[in-house]
């Protein structure tokens, strides 16, 4: 298990989230960009080990009723993993640049690549055109209904 100041040095290395100390020692990790009302990336991470990060936009994440998971026995590796995803997820389709692309993987591990180019996002297998969307929100549904996840 990561220590309290090893979680918080990872939670840190996110330039995007702000520090915000809260009541009984416990700290709060802010994304003010998200373009949902969730706010916080991190949530109560304390010194006893404890701590949550905000996955309720994650697909296939098994979180409590408020959309967190505890990572108290997290790994480096796992927590940075899960906090870029959170990220990534309140994020939305304003963040994306011009090139930018995800991997999207089925139970099969058939691979999709989702490319944001000239205002749009496309889907492609291989050098195959599978389909094209104006919206981010649109792309995410449609590889969810087929079954995809982000890698």
């Amino acid at each position: 298990m990561l220590s309290f100041a090893e979680k918080i040095a990872i939670l840190e290395s996110f330039d995007q989230l702000e520090r915000r100390d809260v009541s009984l020692g416990r700290v709060n990790f802010h994304y003010d960009r998200s373009v949902i009302e969730k706010k916080n990336v991190g949530f109560h991470f304390h010194p006893n080990g404890n701590g949550y990060i905000f996955a309720g936009e994650i697909e296939g994440c098994d979180t409590d009723e408020k959309g967190f998971i505890n990572v108290r026995d997290y790994s480096a590796e796992d927590l940075r993993s899960l906090i870029e995803q959170s990220i990534q997820s309140l994020t939305g389709e304003a963040s994306w640049v011009e090139g930018q692309q995800e991997k999207w993987f089925d139970s099969d591990r058939n691979l999709l690549e989702l490319k944001f180019e000239d205002d749009m996002w496309y889907i492609f297998s291989g050098l195959n055109l599978e389909m094209a969307f104006e919206t981010y929100e649109e792309a995410r549904e449609y590889l969810r209904d087929e079954g995809f996840n982000r890698l």
